[in-house]
């Protein structure tokens, strides 16, 4: 019952800073996007293709047919700049993104809040999520208990 609701996921590297840090426990909640759609700024799980039994923690960035493109470390949402501030420095680094990328259906573009020490969708090993991808939400930081809590989204 419980692998059916919740995953604990322990949180590896530097790629969500200052959300999330290195050693934090999440439960992730695998229910709620059998119920809706998953949303701009969700923290989600999605497995590693390359690796077995590696998740990969990210923000939801871009939205099922939307058209991303990052210029001069900003983010262009269907040509205009996304207003965020989770990214806490200047992306050096536009990966397949220096280009324009229009996603299709149930597709979503991730991005670590860390933006320059993150493997994420600009990177062609993580690329485009599909909606079926997605492990869950990440919903309960357990570890610390110093930082327990529900994980802010927004």
């Amino acid at each position: 019952m419980i692998t059916f609701v919740g995953q604990r996921t322990r949180v590896t590297g530097s790629s969500m800073e200052t959300t999330l840090s290195d050693g934090d426990n999440l439960i992730v909640d695998k229910i709620s996007y059998r119920f809706r759609d998953p949303e701009r700024y969700d923290i989600i799980v999605f497995p590693y293709q390359y690796q077995e039994n590696t998740y990969y923690i990210k923000r939801i960035i871009g939205m099922p047919g939307e058209t991303i493109q990052i210029i001069n470390g900003e983010v262009y949402i269907d040509g205009e700049i996304l207003g965020e501030e989770y990214g806490a420095e200047v992306m050096q680094d536009a990966g397949i993104a220096e280009v324009p990328v229009t996603l299709g259906e149930e597709e979503y573009f991730v991005l670590g809040d860390n933006r320059n020490h993150s493997m994420d969708s600009r990177d062609s090993r993580v690329g485009i999520l599909k909606r079926e991808d997605l492990v869950g939400r990440a919903w309960v930081r357990i570890w610390p208990f110093s930082e327990f809590g529900v994980i802010k989204h927004e």
